[in-house]
């Protein structure tokens, strides 16, 4: 009998030994990370520490209220610590390269501030923002080599930067996801170690209350988790615009909270819950009127001769209703807000009357509010 022969077998290559050892070091990334790390570290030493402004009231009422004025930066803003931080966060998570760009969502300010650390390590940079974008914004985005990419609608800009992202084999920064752990919130100059270290000489030295605005929610996430590691007894609370899902999420107790239109203060409020917003680091929250914002900053220009973002309005109208409040009950104490950039980048709406009346906002109520409010420590109720 004849033995079955084996089947013939397929030409198959041979089988490997999987690799246990894989080495992907790059000498030359690793000392052009050191360069940009350097370099970025390098702009902080150089840049000072912003300003903490008085803002004149009785000194009978008991209450001190500052400002912390960010519109100092390099970069004019609040956004250029946070924009510090993001770019170290990615440089030591290795998620920049040399030569790919680095892309960003963003309503304006913290666009310019990437696009300033990134000319500064020499890598392109595009910034996808909502077409009703101040033109001074895209300008300033330009000045420092960045790309502005449109879209029509606000809610657009995630998806659009991920697409771009993908496309180039650049980096996506998502600034809404990695603000509030990209900064050191425990100290290392962050904005609420500074007030506290600035207030330090005051007759308040701790503040009853920091008010803050959230675009990222980055801010407001760094003061409240500082205050509690330095078991301070400040409360936090955010102000936020008309149309931001921020509010009524913490209200509710529902991250799932949308917005059908997107904010008319540039740079805070969100049609989403933004992953970086943290929601029980907060005190406080507080739905400020869009026409109550802007007759603040149009107040404040009269109280400092600075002209300041309609986001400091926000803030500002939460301030001054907490100081109210402090009065009525007797209490001492001091209260901090935020500059958080200037008004030059917004004369063509908040600080143009024909824009406010397209839009339909009538300031006039509010700043006789206010006004009122600087000589009696009274502030109407909105309504």
């Amino acid at each position: 009998m004849h033995e079955p022969q084996p089947k013939p077998q397929a030409n198959r290559a041979p089988v490997r030994a999987p690799e246990t050892d894989v080495d992907r070091s790059d000498p030359a990334y690793r000392l052009w990370l050191r360069q940009a790390v350097g370099q970025v570290q390098a702009d902080a030493n150089r840049s000072a520490d912003t300003h903490l402004l008085s803002i004149p009231l009785p000194a009978d009422w008991g209450v001190d209220l500052y400002l912390k004025d960010e519109s100092t930066h390099p970069t004019g803003s609040l956004k250029h610590r946070l924009a510090r931080s993001l770019f170290l966060y990615a440089l030591c998570n290795g998620w920049i390269r040399p030569g790919r760009p680095v892309i960003e969502a963003s309503s304006g300010s913290t666009a310019v501030s990437e696009a300033y650390f990134a000319r500064l390590i020499g890598v392109p940079f595009v910034a996808v923002m909502a077409r009703g974008t101040v033109r001074a914004k895209i300008d300033l985005i330009e000045l420092h080599g960045g790309r502005c990419h449109l879209v029509e609608d606000p809610g657009q800009v995630y998806e659009a930067a991920t697409r771009l992202a993908a496309e180039t084999g650049g980096h996506y920064m998502d600034q809404f996801t990695y603000a509030e752990r990209a900064t050191d919130w425990r100290g290392n100059n962050n904005i609420a170690e500074s007030i506290f270290r600035q207030l330090a000489a005051e007759r308040h030295p701790v503040p009853t209350w920091i008010v803050a605005t959230a675009g990222t929610g980055g801010t407001s996430a760094t003061i409240a988790r500082y205050v509690r590691y330095a078991q301070a007894t400040t409360g936090i609370c955010v102000a936020d615009p008309e149309n931001s899902a921020f509010f009524p999420s913490w209200r509710d107790h529902d991250p799932t909270a949308t917005t059908p239109t997107g904010s008319r203060i540039e740079g805070i409020g969100r049609q989403r819950v933004e992953p970086s917003f943290v929601p029980g680091a907060i005190d406080r929250m507080m739905r400020v009127p869009d026409a109550a914002s802007i007759a603040c900053v149009r107040v404040l220009e009269r109280l400092l001769g600075r002209r300041a973002g309609a986001s400091t309005g926000t803030g500002l109208w939460a301030a001054f209703r907490i100081v109210a409040e402090m009065r009525s009950r007797g209490e001492r104490g001091s209260v901090v807000g935020l500059l958080c950039d200037p008004g030059e980048r917004y004369l063509e709406k908040y600080y143009a009357d024909a824009w406010l009346t397209a839009q339909g906002i009538d300031i006039a109520p509010y700043m006789r509010r206010v006004e009122r409010f600087l000589v009696t420590g009274e502030l109407e109720p909105v309504g």
